[in-house]
């Protein structure tokens, strides 16, 4: 039997790697995990998931290939495999970091919605209402534009990344609460690719925008609000923003462009990541032991034996609030493997790509995360995460 799987492309500049990517795909094979088929495979020997990974890595020519599983919301060991710079021997291990792109998304959702439980927003607080003085000059379709659509990608917002007469926001000197409160007044000058609220259109300039409402009503960098509010409680201690190794040094996966004559690693810097002025899109990496932290706080909202969102709000951020399977940071998809429904998101900076499972009635999940983009990258995560929640429901 086939499933189908819900994630979405859109086009990049590979010259610039501005555009955090994920990707649609119909009818894939090796993510439908029916049951059927694992009870027929179950019965045969299999090798272990390391090997089954290495396989996947050397068919696609990735340097890297990581998965974690998490079974009745605990968190599994992390496998991996290759290295982390094409070229370089130094092997990539459990705790290394990796970029998560537009899984970002999701965090800046639930960041917004720990933000509505205080009553600092609310879900139909419009963009108008956070930047009153920005109206005059904003398209006037934006002003009565909700979070909730925002977060939805119903805000009717172009695809394109970067506004259009945008400076360099990798080199400006300028603090990252004042580029985004920039970046918010270009954006909102330029007309919407549909009207707000009737259909989806997925835009990252949407979530850099409501992380900037998030500054506004709090008077802290979005950055610092995720670290306090979901990274510390959660105890990511290797979460943080853009690339993940220190230039010079072999210290952390390198990122890579899938070229013809292979992987090319990119050094890392400024050039090996989205400007950080999209951070609420999707700026984070962090290592997948502590992500997968971040998935099991999203079975119930709560972490060291406290509730850090409140239930019913969790459950907003898990609900398609317009037709369609995207809700607010995630797509919905029904999966018998999941016991229902199953969360998914898959992000990517051109150079790293990752993907999420979550199956919310099994509490079944998996991520997968390699440090090159395209295609190939894309396939191998599918396939990992495949063969991670296959594994895991065999052993339950």
């Amino acid at each position: 039997m086939q499933a189908k799987t819900f994630t979405k492309a859109h086009e990049h500049s590979r010259a610039s790697h501005l555009f955090v990517s994920i990707r649609v795909h119909s009818w894939f094979l090796c993510l439908s995990l029916c049951l059927c088929a694992f009870v027929l495979e179950s019965a045969t020997a299999s090798p272990t998931l390391r090997d089954t990974l290495d396989a996947i890595r050397q068919k696609h020519n990735l340097p890297a290939l990581a998965v974690v599983t998490i079974v009745d919301g605990k968190v599994g060991d992390v496998v991996v495999t290759g290295v982390r710079k094409a070229g370089d021997p130094t092997p990539v291990t459990a705790a290394d970091t990796f970029h998560i792109g537009s899984c970002t998304k999701s965090m800046t959702a639930t960041l917004i919605g720990m933000l509505v439980d205080e009553g600092k927003l609310k879900w139909d607080t419009t963009i108008g209402d956070v930047f009153p003085e920005l109206s005059a000059e904003m398209r006037p379709e934006y002003r009565t534009v909700t979070l909730k659509m925002l977060l939805s990608h119903h805000a009717g917002m172009p695809a394109a990344t970067i506004p259009m007469g945008s400076p360099d926001y990798r080199r400006s000197r300028k603090s990252l609460r004042e580029q985004r409160v920039e970046y918010v007044q270009l954006a909102l000058r330029e007309a919407p690719a549909s009207p707000p609220g009737t259909k989806f259109l997925y835009a990252n300039r949407g979530y850099v925008i409501a992380g900037a409402m998030a500054e506004r009503v709090t008077n802290e960098a979005w950055e610092d609000l995720i670290r306090r509010r979901l990274f510390e409680p959660l105890g990511m201690k290797s979460a943080g923003f853009g690339w993940m190794a220190t230039p010079g040094k072999v210290n952390q996966p390198w990122p890579h462009e899938l070229t013809a004559r292979g992987p090319i690693p990119v050094p890392p810097g400024p050039d090996a990541d989205n400007p950080l002025v999209i951070g609420p899109a999707g700026t984070v990496h962090c290592s997948l032991e502590d992500l997968a932290k971040y998935v099991v706080f999203h079975f119930d909202g709560r972490a060291g034996g406290r509730q850090l969102i409140k239930p019913e709000t969790l459950k907003t951020l898990h609900t398609p609030p317009f037709e369609g399977e995207y809700a607010l940071g995630w797509f919905v998809v029904a999966r018998p493997w999941a016991g229902g429904r199953a969360l998914n998101h898959n992000g990517s900076n051109t150079m790293n790509y990752l993907s999420i499972w979550i199956g919310l009635g099994s509490r079944v999940g998996a991520i997968s995360a390699t440090n090159i983009g395209g295609t190939q990258a894309e396939e191998a995560c599918d396939e990992a995460v495949s063969a991670a929640i296959r594994e895991a429901l065999a052993g339950e």
